[in-house]
């Protein structure tokens, strides 16, 4: 229940953020906006002010902003200067890619305030986090949770500290002192060289993070950065995925990313709060994918109308595309939630 209720929270933040860029452009540019639904199906409540109805709708996953003429005016009706269709193509433009614009800006702004707050992640401390199995450091005895105080009588004050003496000390002998239950312990272990990383391991991984505060504005700053990182890296990795070079086993729909916010909840909001951000910068990326049905897709068409000298590509046609476009990508979800309950139920 609380890994639903977490999700709810965390997909009606990033919808709502994205219905939101289209509907304050719209209101902008003078469109006349009809609804603005936060989910989809049966509306469950709703309030009319002005000239829209705001409603929340039975099923959680999704939302709208309903724009007049977004579909394509009425041959027959007189021009409405409030329709979606009668403002300029830069207009148009800017309500379509809003929404994307708002998700890549809600991805900066959590981090921003991750930063600000609880501080950038600066190392780790001299705590042993895991002990791999079968490794150097458990055949010598060392356990997990261990304080690392020195290395061949070296103090050291942090784990890139340590790191450092392990890495370069490849196949030769370290004495390592450790703190256990307020015990001090000397262990012998000699790191092994890791030729895929060309240096020594004894296989252990740190325990505690860090955290090195920094002011909101260097934390904007930062959180702009990482937002841009990240966008290049899962376009790099969607470039990946097109041409075969990484499985698609690693891909998730709603009962995945349910299940990742469930594992995110049980180690803390921090967490929730990073895979927030992530997901916001991928839904905003991914719908800038010229795909039909998405709103790259729509602003695809608005680009062609441009190369036409402004000549609109007829309404049938392009919401015949969509509606073929939505089709497959429904398709697509039903196979992609199917893998993903495959997979909680075998537990692959």
């Amino acid at each position: 229940m609380q890994t639903f209720i977490v999700s709810l929270i965390v997909f009606g933040i990033i919808i709502f953020v994205h219905e939101f860029g289209h509907f304050i452009l719209a209101k902008l540019s003078g469109i006349r906006v009809e609804e603005f639904s936060l989910g989809m199906g049966p509306q469950i409540v709703g309030h009319k002010r002005g000239e829209t109805l705001y409603s929340i709708r039975a099923l959680p996953l999704g939302g709208f902003c309903k724009m007049t003429g977004e579909m394509g005016d009425d041959q027959d009706a007189p021009p409405d200067p409030k329709s979606f269709n009668e403002k300029s193509l830069l207009s148009r433009m800017s309500v379509i890619v809003s929404g994307s614009l708002m998700n890549f800006l809600l991805g900066a702004l959590i981090f921003a305030l991750m930063f600000s707050i609880i501080g950038m992640p600066k190392d780790y401390t001299n705590h042993i986090g895991q002990v791999m199995a079968n490794s150097v450091a458990e055949k010598a005895g060392i356990k997990a949770n261990d304080e690392i105080i020195s290395i061949n009588g070296q103090r050291l004050n942090s784990w890139s500290e340590i790191t450092g003496v392990i890495h370069n000390s490849s196949e030769k002998q370290l004495e390592i002192e450790l703190k256990r239950d307020n015990k001090t312990i000397f262990v012998t272990v000699t790191p092994q060289y890791d030729p895929e990383r060309e240096v020594g391991i004894i296989g252990i991984t740190p325990r505690d993070v860090i955290w090195e505060r920094i002011n909101i504005l260097s934390g904007i700053a930062k959180g702009f950065t990482q937002t841009y990182l990240l966008t290049v890296e899962m376009i790099r990795q969607l470039g990946l995925l097109i041409t075969g070079q990484v499985s698609s086993d690693g891909v998730a729909g709603p009962v995945g990313i349910i299940q990742l916010i469930g594992e995110s909840a049980r180690f803390g909001w921090i967490n929730v709060a990073n895979l927030t951000a992530l997901i916001s910068i991928n839904l905003g990326l991914i719908n800038l994918l010229p795909i039909p049905a998405l709103d790259g897709g729509r602003l695809l068409f608005l680009i062609i109308e441009a190369i036409r000298g402004g000549r609109k590509v007829e309404p049938e046609k392009e919401n015949l595309v969509h509606f073929i476009g939505f089709a497959l990508l429904m398709g697509l979800m039903v196979f992609i939630t199917y893998k993903d309950i495959i997979r909680w139920l075998t537990g692959l």
